[in-house]
């Protein structure tokens, strides 16, 4: 519990979680599967006990393992995500017992965790607390954004930021269409609302140390910087994207993306984009250069721009083990009230 503690702490804080981190906790978790299906093979277990034991260990390492890659693969969770829930299947199988009668604990207390499921395996109560808790995180944003008068169909999703301290946060920048959700619900109308353009602010970080430029310089002059002729001739290393500076000092800037000027110069790379895409030889968080010139353009000219910070999925994690080790399943419970389960 305290490793999970930390690690959802480390997302938080740096949304990166090194590899090196995760090796003692997997392979206590590889030691202990070893440990206990030796136990359950060669000890005094009926055989009902042993098939149900198996059985619960291959849908923990079966189910959780391939549909979590298979998230990951698809963008819906980090590296570390995958990496957490790799071990979670392969530590938590089976459910835990905490006889807390002993303790002198009565009523539904003396035993945790209270709720659980006719499957039995623990790994997927994890995940689907995890997922429960995670779905919190929209509605806090929601209503955040409505009191202080952000209302918009992204309102779910992203948190209004001043354009300068892009810098100083981790997450997507976004940007919505300019009109109410109503204004339109056909079917094109609707997947506009939902094709939000985005830059990953690590991408960003990565292009101003590339360019050996600061988003202050990049506000204040945007028409010198758009030009690819004012790329360095020997570009800095663009490193990872963690912060490490600061955005400068607050800048003015209009309210809307303006359209470009008829008279502005037509670049064959704008920014310098590519160039910058090419020169690091890798992935820039997914980033393309149409995004990243298009999130340069918002940058440089809005005065507030949208933020998705994402979920740091380690956290909801954390709060959904602690809810597994205690209370229980939330999803069986509940579906037990209404007669599902």
């Amino acid at each position: 519990m305290p490793f999970f503690g930390y690690v959802a702490w480390r997302d938080i804080e740096t949304r990166r979680v090194p590899n090196r981190t995760w090796i003692p906790l997997a392979l206590l978790a590889v030691v202990l599967l070893v440990w206990e299906l030796y136990a359950v093979t060669t000890g005094d277990v009926a055989a009902f006990r042993q098939r149900q034991f198996y059985i619960r260990v291959a849908i923990s390492l079966g189910f959780i393992v391939p549909i979590t890659y298979l998230f990951w693969l698809i963008g819906g969770f980090g590296g570390a995500d995958a990496k957490a829930f790799f071990i979670i299947a392969v530590l938590f199988p089976t459910y835990p017992e905490y006889a807390l009668a002993e303790l002198g604990v009565g009523g539904a207390l003396a035993s945790l965790p209270v709720v659980e499921t006719a499957i039995g395996v623990f790994s997927l109560t994890i995940l689907s607390n995890t997922v429960l808790a995670g779905a919190a995180y929209p509605l806090v944003l929601a209503g955040k954004n409505a009191v202080t008068g952000y209302v918009s169909p992204g309102m779910f999703v992203a948190k209004p930021i001043r354009a300068e301290q892009a810098i100083e946060e981790y997450g997507t920048l976004l940007e919505f269409p300019d009109r109410r959700l109503i204004d339109d619900l056909s079917p094109s109308g609707l997947r506009s609302y939902f094709d939000w353009r985005r830059l990953d602010l690590d991408a960003l970080r990565m292009y101003l140390q590339w360019r050996d430029l600061t988003l202050a310089e990049l506000r204040e002059n945007p028409d010198r910087y758009r030009d690819p002729a004012t790329l360095p001739d020997e570009p800095n290393h663009p490193g990872d994207g963690m912060i490490e500076t600061d955005g400068g000092e607050p800048t003015d800037a209009n309210g809307s993306v303006p359209e470009p000027a008829e008279d502005q110069p037509a670049y064959d790379d704008p920014w310098g984009a590519e160039a910058f895409l090419d020169d690091i030889e890798g992935s820039a968080y997914g980033t393309t250069p149409e995004g990243l010139r298009e999130g340069l353009d918002t940058l440089s000219s809005e005065e507030v721009v949208w933020l998705s910070p994402g979920i740091p999925f380690l956290v909801p994690l954390f709060f959904g083990l602690v809810i597994s080790f205690t209370y229980g399943d939330m999803l069986f419970a509940v579906l037990g009230a209404i007669g599902f389960a």
